[in-house]
């Protein structure tokens, strides 16, 4: 009897393994700062990506896709623990992922629970890896460091100067170098590419951060070649009049510093073609990794996912980079390929589009049903299910995108896109007839009852935006000043935000605004251990004095581009 005993147990062992090695593989591709410029969205007619095409034509391509978010952090936070920003709370860059959200399971440990081999490489969360959520990371999950080396010019800026209020990363260059010289997103496509080539006792899910073509766009030069500057065609969706019938808040969301800086320097094409060539390079290094799961052992039995967090502007709405409701900003690549045999998906995917308009917050119910795993309680989108097995199904659902602000937000159905922001003013597009949202239909009584079932559609309830801690925020550089050593002057330009003052001396400091005419002028006295908040604005120069009747210079720090820290050291 005994012996039947351990015989069944040892089938039922032999079983639960051959279960385990049935449940599909998950690889899980991120392109940060990828607007629709692919060859199978058609965004631009010069993009070249034969990978992207590749895998799109192999599973379902979702042209109406959109992010949470238009910015790294809340996209990637609402991505990988399926909380939408108005409900979390998480709407900015500036916030802390896990000051916010201490216990959220991110989508990593969900299938680690459920007997998967968790790893990932390059940049999948914002700046960090968040190590507690993965079985293996490269670079090394303890490092929190999501990024290998990677090769950029020794002096710079190479190709525009640079603003007091200019991110630094705004920049561009072919570099004369290899890919393996250059290093980054080739080295993360090689460690993905070996994972895929294994044999794996247990089924993975396989996270690949491609960082390109976020800025600065360095890449080698062998991607600039094929866009010779004298060939590069200005973004399509770009109209000079394009901001005259925008509401108040558009039209201030609309032109930015970085277009009208670009032009006067006469870099709008050289720019236009290293967002071009950037594509271009993690193009290729989406092949290699198709290519390594296409040679290996596991392309029968792994789902693919790609996506990028959001879209970028080029010139469109006289704005450049992110953080806009338009569709441009909102608007993402979205592919899904199911193998044969997915327990949710037992027939798999064929070759299709979907036009219907999906949330990249779809993509954790998504993958955990296709995997067979139950459903999370805190996951807020739809499953695409039932886009998956039919691309063209009765979809009720809309696609909704959150900007900083708490109650501003855009919002995408089938046919028309809505734009609300907190103060009340509203645009409507009509995508079908106007792609590139040139013509705002919020003040057409043709159209009131469409706005109306739009608005009906939106949230009604947003959860207040959580404030960073002091930790969280980055840190002005502090310059110490020597005997007699005058500070500079401020430059100001742009909107305002806070910078907190931080005193570590034992002695009370005295804050000064350092004017850019004249004396400098007295703002506060920070006592020893104490904070002051004070609102300013990039270029403007705060100087530390001690408490003597004279007042004497200690340093100074010079204002970035955002909120920030600025600590006086002991």
């Amino acid at each position: 009897m005994w012996l039947i005993c351990l015989l069944f147990c040892i089938l039922s062992i032999s079983d639960a393994k051959a279960a385990a090695i049935a449940k599909p593989n998950v690889l899980f591709i991120a392109i940060d700062d990828l607007n629709d410029w692919i060859g199978c969205l058609g965004g631009h007619l010069q993009a070249r990506t034969p990978n992207l095409d590749r895998l799109a034509a192999s599973g379902v391509l979702f042209t109406n896709a959109h992010c949470p978010a238009p910015a790294c952090n809340p996209s990637r936070t609402a991505i990988f623990t399926g909380l939408s920003p108005h409900r979390s709370g998480l709407y900015a860059n500036n916030q802390s992922m896990r000051e916010i959200l201490p216990k959220a399971e991110l989508l990593p440990m969900t299938f680690s629970r459920a007997g998967y081999w968790a790893g990932g490489s390059g940049k999948m969360l914002h700046y960090f890896i968040d190590a507690q959520s993965w079985d293996e990371y490269f670079p090394k999950k303890e490092t929190e460091n999501p990024f290998p080396r990677t090769l950029y010019p020794k002096q710079r800026p190479v190709s525009i100067p640079r603003e007091p209020w200019q991110y630094v990363e705004t920049d561009w260059a072919a570099l004369d170098a290899t890919d393996e010289e250059y290093g980054g997103d080739h080295l993360v496509a090689q460690w993905v590419g070996q994972q895929l080539t294994k044999k794996h006792t247990r089924p993975f899910f396989l996270a690949c951060g491609i960082y390109r073509p976020h800025e600065p766009w360095f890449v080698p030069k062998k991607y600039f070649e094929p866009f010779p500057l004298d060939s590069i065609q200005l973004p399509p969706g770009y109209k000079a009049d394009d901001l005259d019938d925008l509401p108040p808040e558009g039209k201030r969301r609309g032109p930015n510093r970085y277009f009208a800086h670009i032009r006067k320097h006469e870099q709008w094409k050289p720019a236009v073609q290293g967002y071009l060539a950037s594509i271009y390079f993690a193009d290729t290094m989406l092949g290699h990794v198709l290519d390594a799961l296409e040679k290996g052992p596991n392309a029968d039995n792994t789902i693919v996912a790609l996506w990028s967090d959001h879209g970028w502007h080029l010139g469109e709405k006289q704005h450049w980079q992110k953080f806009t409701a338009w569709r441009v900003c909102t608007r993402v690549p979205l592919i899904l390929r199911v193998p044969k045999g997915a327990p949710g998906l037992p027939a798999g995917t064929r070759s299709g589009v979907s036009d219907k308009p999906v949330s990249l917050l779809s993509l954790p119910p998504t993958l955990t049903e296709l995997a067979g795993l139950p459903p999370h309680q805190h996951h807020h989108g739809p499953s695409l299910l039932p886009l998956l097995k039919a691309p063209n199904a009765d979809w009720p659902h809309v696609a909704l995108t959150h900007l900083a602000q708490p109650g501003s937000f855009g919002l995408s159905a089938e046919r028309f896109r809505y734009i609300r922001y907190a103060g009340g003013d509203e645009e409507l597009y009509d995508i079908r007839t106007d792609p590139h949202e040139w013509r705002n239909l919020a003040q057409d009584e043709q159209h009131a009852a469409t706005l109306r079932r739009l608005r009906d559609l939106a949230p009604k309830e947003f959860a207040p935006a959580a404030q960073p801690s002091l930790d969280a925020m980055p840190s002005l550089k502090w310059v110490p000043l020597k005997a007699a050593a005058a500070s500079p002057a401020s430059k100001p330009v742009g909107g305002s935000f806070d910078v907190i003052f931080v005193n570590r001396r034992p002695q009370p400091v005295q804050l000064f605004w350092m004017p850019p005419n004249g004396d400098r002028r007295h703002y506060a006295t920070i006592e020893p251990g104490k904070t002051k908040s004070q609102r300013t604005r990039p270029g403007a120069v705060w100087q530390i004095a001690d408490c003597t009747q004279a007042a004497r210079p200690l340093g100074y720090f010079r204002v970035d581009d955002r909120a920030a820290k600025a600590i006086v050291p002991k």
